[in-house]
């Protein structure tokens, strides 16, 4: 049976969207880069974390630290958490992150935490993929959308490693997560979420800025580079480095 569509039904697809971030938290100043570079090259490394391939670990990062993630043997996607050491409870919020600056990251942008009062978590202060942009399927890196891996931390387990200073046993509530190096994006004619192989090579990274004291734990997901799906079987997979670094100055964050 055939429908009629109405004229006025049809012209309100036409519109231009009205895109920009809520405004539910205008105190929080944009991110000063310049500064941050200037803060970065004054740096000393205190720590640093191994995460095995198909594994994962819980790490500690005193606020105003920067941490870095790179990918050290091959093509490798991690899953990405952050908690407020101080209250778990506060922690990444994918929806209010994508809200502010879409469903990829790179640097300047930041990770929030939710309701009921959203504030930045971290800001990505360094990216070597920041080349990539968005390709012609629509893919790009660094997403907070989609599944986790199969190795995503969950709440109360964790190993502690040489950089940590929290128990790994401590419980933390289950939350989204950051898929760093993960190429993704959403058909076009179906809007449907895809995955394909990742453009990361062994030493790139991505550097944050904890702008609060934070609980992290990274997963080095068992689907390798994801090209086949976030938990491809069969996928080769390579370990991930976290480092530390304290700035020499407070960096006015």
């Amino acid at each position: 049976m055939s429908r009629k569509i109405a004229l006025d039904a049809v012209q309100d697809r036409t519109p231009s969207p009205e895109v920009g971030p809520p405004q539910d938290n205008a105190a929080a100043p944009e991110p000063d880069l310049a500064a941050l570079a200037a803060a970065r090259g004054m740096v000393r490394k205190t720590g640093e974390c191994l995460v095995p391939a198909g594994d994962e670990r819980r790490f500690h990062i005193p606020a105003q630290h920067f941490f870095r993630v790179t990918s050290l043997h091959g093509a490798q996607v991690g899953d990405l958490n952050l908690w407020s050491a101080e209250d778990p409870r506060k922690r990444l919020c994918a929806d209010r992150t994508r809200a502010r600056h879409g469903m990829h990251l790179t640097r300047g942008h930041r990770l929030w935490s939710g309701c009921p009062i959203p504030r930045p978590l971290a800001t990505v202060t360094g990216d070597t993929l920041d080349w990539y942009g968005i390709d012609p399927q629509g893919g790009s890196v660094h997403d907070v959308t989609g599944p986790c891996c199969g190795a995503q931390p969950l709440p109360g387990r964790g190993r502690k490693a040489p950089a940590a200073q929290e128990p790994a046993t401590v419980a933390l509530p289950a939350q989204d997560v950051l898929h760093l190096f993960r190429c993704s994006g959403f058909t076009r004619d179906t809007g449907r979420y895809f995955t394909k192989p990742s453009p990361v090579q062994p030493g790139d990274h991505v550097e944050f800025l904890a702008e609060i004291e934070l609980i992290c734990a990274l997963s080095a997901c068992p689907g390798g580079d994801c090209g086949a799906g976030p938990s491809g079987r069969g996928a080769r997979c390579h370990p991930l480095l976290v480092e530390i670094f304290a700035p020499r100055e407070p960096t006015g964050l």
